[in-house]
């Protein structure tokens, strides 16, 4: 049985779509959702949705006596961040290798590291005038979007697409894809490029 915790910081629509497409599935389930932000919405959507939520500080996510108990209270094997704004810790990546997955909102290593995430994301794919752009679903690293890349799914972008048009599209790769490589990456059917 592979038991996931989703990392969350914000909205939630990718939470949401993985709680959904795990639920009848008798072998992988989500069984908890952690988040750094007590307003994440992220953590309504999971609450309709019957999955324990949990909000650490900082602090608490970087402290091994914290986190790892937890983990290990909800019998936690596999990781999944969705829109989590915080770097895994050394200890947590050491733990679960290959077991942590992030999905990112541009084709790395375009528009990664330090500060591109969300809006920051499509804001610099259209000021570099892309002519595609896409989702990265990779492993966790010590390096903040550094982690082996798993896959990749592109669409392409008109040059009067807007910022928000290109989010729009992305958040359409995110949805349709996100929850069946994750499925993958766990039955050992697919792995890093």
């Amino acid at each position: 049985m592979t038991n996931i915790a989703i990392f969350v910081s914000g909205n939630g629509t990718n939470c949401e779509n993985i709680i959904k497409y795990f639920k009848s599935d008798a072998h992988i389930k989500v069984r908890l959702v952690v988040s750094n932000r007590a307003d994440a919405y992220a953590l309504t959507r999971a609450e309709m949705l019957g999955v324990p939520c949990k909000v650490l500080t900082k602090q608490e996510i970087n402290d091994s006596d914290v986190i790892i108990p937890l983990l290990e209270d909800y019998g936690i094997n596999f990781i999944v961040l969705a829109g989590f704004m915080l770097m895994i810790p050394g200890f947590l990546t050491d733990k679960f290798d290959y077991k942590i997955v992030n999905i990112h909102p541009s084709l790395l290593p375009k528009f990664g590291g330090k500060g591109m995430y969300g809006h920051h994301v499509h804001e610099a794919v259209k000021a570099a005038g892309e002519t595609e752009t896409g989702i990265t679903i990779h492993y966790v690293s010590n390096v903040c979007d550094g982690g082996e890349i798993i896959t990749q799914f592109k669409t392409q972008l008109a040059p009067e697409d807007t910022p928000e048009d290109i989010e729009a599209k992305v958040h359409v790769l995110e949805q349709q894809h996100f929850p069946e490589v994750i499925k993958e990456v766990i039955d050992g059917t697919r792995h890093g490029q």
